[in-house]
């Protein structure tokens, strides 16, 4: 158990996963620092101060962090900027002096990874191992939570992912991973955990469990990539924006995303929740924050 003087600070806080992490270390009884880039979003918690900390203003970073034990890098909002806001991120913190950095990063981040926001990932850990700082890495698989999203009103799952098949993992699961790791730093110094869920879907096993969950018929039709592009043009998005869509499902087709992990029991002591679980769980109640 952590020293009652250990401080945390949390990033992401305002969001699905920081915000789970924030919730757990306050029911725990743990006081941290929030910090959003408007703190009036934060949540309210017990023991937990929001404070200024965009990932683009180093010197408000470093002093929200300065003699900060654990913090929770949750990876920046999906922009042009992003590898260069977690860059200031990362200096800010090796400034304030941090003791130990928990990133969220992705399932097999590599510079040459299929999916194409996966090797800005890489490229912050190495800027991590870089600046001194002891680490932990946590590399999610696609988030099971958003499997739901990928349905189009007519019921339809479109992309280019072929028979390839995503090891995907709850929210919830990787909250609970990144807590252990935050109150037990040590053990985890300088190692790297691939997060997934119990088992590897094919788009169409996912599009199988939607439907027999919600109730509704729901299927998965493979799109070449040309016909994926061409679906996602008419949403106007910037060309970094639709090879990241794109590359989303080339990352399942070529088995990127396919291996199945026990780090999120080997974490937690629990096994990770399937995405029938998930989805049965979400429909006997309200989401969990």
């Amino acid at each position: 158990m952590a020293p009652a003087d250990v401080t945390y600070a949390i990033t992401g806080a305002t969001g699905r996963l920081g915000g789970r992490v924030a919730r757990r270390l306050a029911d725990a009884g743990v006081a941290q620092t929030l910090l959003c880039r408007t703190p009036s979003r934060a949540p309210v918690l017990p023991g937990a101060v929001a404070v200024p900390g965009a990932y683009d203003d180093g010197d408000a970073l470093a002093d929200a962090l300065r003699g900060t034990d654990r913090v929770l890098m949750v990876s920046a909002s999906e922009s042009p900027d992003r590898l260069r806001d977690h860059r200031t991120f990362v200096d800010a913190a090796a400034r304030a002096g941090v003791a130990h950095l928990v990133y969220i990063s992705f399932y097999g981040a590599a510079p040459d990874a299929t999916f194409t926001l996966a090797r800005d990932h890489w490229h912050t850990e190495q800027h991590i191992r870089a600046a001194g700082i002891p680490f932990t890495f946590l590399r999610d698989n696609l988030y099971a939570d958003f499997m739901p999203a990928l349905v189009g009103a007519d019921g339809v799952i479109r992309g280019p992912a072929g028979d390839g098949a995503a090891a995907v993992v709850a929210q919830d699961d990787i909250a609970d991973a990144v807590v252990a790791v935050l109150r037990d730093p040590l053990p985890h110094t300088g190692r790297t955990y691939e997060l997934t869920g119990p088992e590897s879907l094919t788009l169409t096993e996912v599009a199988r469990t939607l439907g027999a969950v919600g109730g509704r018929p729901v299927s998965y039709v493979p799109e070449t990539t040309e016909e994926a592009y061409a679906s996602r043009a008419v949403y106007g998005a910037p060309d970094w924006q639709l090879d990241a869509w794109v590359s989303t499902y080339a990352a399942i087709a070529d088995g990127s995303l396919a291996t199945v992990t026990t780090a999120v029991e080997d974490l937690t002591g629990h096994r990770p929740t399937s995405l029938d679980q998930l989805l049965r769980a979400s429909a006997d109640g309200p989401a969990a924050p």
